[in-house]
């Protein structure tokens, strides 16, 4: 796959939701993004499954409340069957707790349906980019949240982890703060391949499965606080 066919072509998404209106307002709102294609919709988890059989997708957005299977129980088994597809999931609630939940079993984004088809699109494409995409909404979740949960013993689950040597931690550091792969690697003063390298190597050292993995070890490990 050269990179200039990888540019040329759209950004493939699915957007499953039992709402038909909304789904057209979605649709409708995409269809002005020239590298962005969406390419089927369903209305509910099983629907969605059977589809990705026999369709490839880069990005779906999947809604939480759905009938038959709803979002919550789709995620996991679309992440299990094809784990490079992205997942935005979509609701009218923006629980914490469910945030959280969500992003650790795998979700790439947390979107509530209010927000703009502006964001929307800005998610699709980050997702589709960087893997993830956080807005003030998952931050404020991940962090309470998560701080709540380990705040009772940092230290002791800081020993028992993953050495992460200076380098390491000051990129994790950067990556929870946003910064694109190329900005890491201005900042750190090495190649964005590097970055790249460090950056599996954390996944493998923490047994994180994602990007958004990576910053939810982080903010379990007390490392956002860690004075470097």
């Amino acid at each position: 796959m050269t990179s200039n066919e990888n540019m040329a072509e759209p950004i493939k998404v699915i957007i499953a939701d039992d709402h038909v209106l909304y789904r057209a307002g979605v649709k409708t709102a995409l269809s002005a993004k020239k590298d962005v294609k969406v390419i089927a919709e369903a209305d509910n988890g099983m629907h969605l499954l059977n589809m990705l059989k026999m369709i490839p997708v880069d990005v779906i957005l999947l809604d939480i409340q759905m009938p038959i299977m709803d979002g919550i129980t789709a995620l996991p088994e679309i992440k299990k069957l094809y784990p490079k597809v992205r997942i935005i999931m979509l609701t009218m609630m923006d629980d914490h707790s469910m945030i959280t939940k969500l992003m650790e079993i795998g979700a790439n984004s947390y979107l509530t349906k209010t927000s703009d088809s502006e964001i929307i699109y800005e998610a699709i494409k980050t997702c589709f980019e960087q893997e993830y995409y956080f807005n003030s909404l998952t931050n404020k979740a991940l962090l309470t949240n998560l701080k709540q949960r380990n705040d009772v013993t940092p230290q002791r689950l800081m020993q028992q982890e993953a050495n992460l040597n200076e380098k390491e931690m000051l990129i994790l550091k950067l990556m929870c703060e946003e910064k694109s792969t190329k900005e890491i690697a201005d900042l750190v003063d090495l190649s964005p391949r590097t970055v790249e390298a460090i950056r599996d190597k954390l996944k493998v050292k923490t047994g994180a499965k994602s990007t958004a993995g990576l910053i939810l070890y982080a903010v379990k490990h007390n490392i956002l606080n860690e004075e470097l």
